[in-house]
């Protein structure tokens, strides 16, 4: 049976990275070794860093324009500690927006090294909306803010103007949604929910906004030395490199960002309307921040929830579950979901109508 995977991440991919994937494992570019056991100083994995890197800014509109993309290690979590160390001045001050788990675990990161303000929360509501109308102190060194809000679905629809470095979080929908990613300085996201497997870390920074806050800053914690090296500081994760390129590549030639934020939009569009209409279910998220890559739902009788699962189970879902600050069910919509798949779940959750 055909599984159709709405985990959150780790998360689904298109097939053909796993089929080129597995073959890079057994013999990477004809080469009689394997992609696993090949040096990252050798010219074929040269190639894929570079391309990597290329690709990234050509797909999100920023060659020439003086941004660097990386690929790292240490997952979004040590971005928390890098964009303070890379960007805080000693003394300083910076401001950000608590909109869920991972903004809150940025947040305590910061904190261990200067003021940092939080200038907006929505923490008290169990972080079901983006909170707005905020004000951002003039003399933050950066201001931080989480994109897309994986366990709430909850998604930032607008970006607030600011006159100091702008630093997301899109761990979770990055390459998803067309946007102006030039109004942002500092953009980082975890490889293993739109990109590839955990292991890597994309950064694409604006290099003019390093180098300013008078920080001795360690090695491998350190921008700047890692646009030098080119991403090859240290001994790189080839394999989750080599895997997002590939996903890269994919969504280029689908069309670019441009063309699977149509195919999100309709995703979204099934999966919220059946939502709103089937009087069995409710959103968990405010109608306005809602998330197209994670939607949140609950049941409006948890006496029906052991027949749902069952349906859900039967009919080769995965991933359905909610996080237990939410409960209920998430289903991500990552880009390689096809809308199919959506509709597998729509399907089910008519049937249990019927059924009730």
């Amino acid at each position: 049976m055909k599984k159709h995977n709405y985990s959150a991440g780790p998360c689904i991919l298109p097939q053909e990275v796993f089929e080129k994937s597995a073959q890079a494992i057994l013999n990477f570019n004809d080469s009689g070794l394997s992609l696993l056991e090949i040096s990252h100083r050798s010219k074929d994995f040269v190639a894929v860093m570079d391309e990597a890197r290329a690709i990234v800014l050509e797909l999100l509109g920023l060659e020439g324009k003086g941004y660097q993309a990386l690929f790292l290690a240490g997952g979004a979590s040590l971005e928390f500690l890098m964009v303070p160390y890379n960007l805080m001045s000693e003394g300083g001050k910076a401001a950000y927006l608590d909109t869920g788990t991972w903004a809150a675990a940025a947040i305590k990161e910061a904190k261990l090294f200067g003021d940092t303000v939080v200038v907006a929360s929505s923490k008290e509501q169990n972080y079901n909306h983006i909170p707005k109308g905020y004000t951002i102190s003039a003399d933050a060194d950066y201001f931080h803010c989480t994109s897309n809000n994986t366990i709430f679905g909850t998604q930032m629809k607008e970006f607030p103007s600011v006159d100091m470095p702008l630093v997301c979080d899109m761990s979770s929908d990055i390459f998803s949604r067309e946007l102006d990613f030039s109004i942002f300085d500092l953009i980082y996201a975890g490889a293993q929910k739109n990109m590839g497997p955990a292991g890597t870390t994309l950064i694409v920074v604006k290099e003019e906004i390093l180098g300013k806050n008078g920080r001795i800053i360690p090695s491998m914690l350190d921008y700047a030395k890692h646009i030098k090296a080119e991403s090859m500081y240290n001994t790189p994760p080839v394999f989750p490199v080599y895997a997002s390129l590939l996903t890269l590549q994919w969504l280029k030639n689908l069309g670019g960002i441009a063309a699977i934020e149509k195919i999100n939009n309709a995703k979204a569009a099934l999966l919220y309307g059946e939502i709103d209409r089937n009087p069995l279910f409710k959103g968990a998220a405010a109608v306005e921040d809602r998330s197209n890559m994670n939607a949140t739902f609950l049941l409006n009788d948890e006496a029906h929830a052991e027949t749902f699962d069952t349906m859900w189970k039967a009919a080769g879902i995965s991933g359905l579950p909610g996080h237990r600050s939410v409960g209920g069910y998430r289903a991500s919509m990552y880009n390689a979901l096809p809308l199919e798949s959506v509709q597998v779940l729509v399907d089910v959750m008519k049937e249990l109508e019927a059924k009730v």
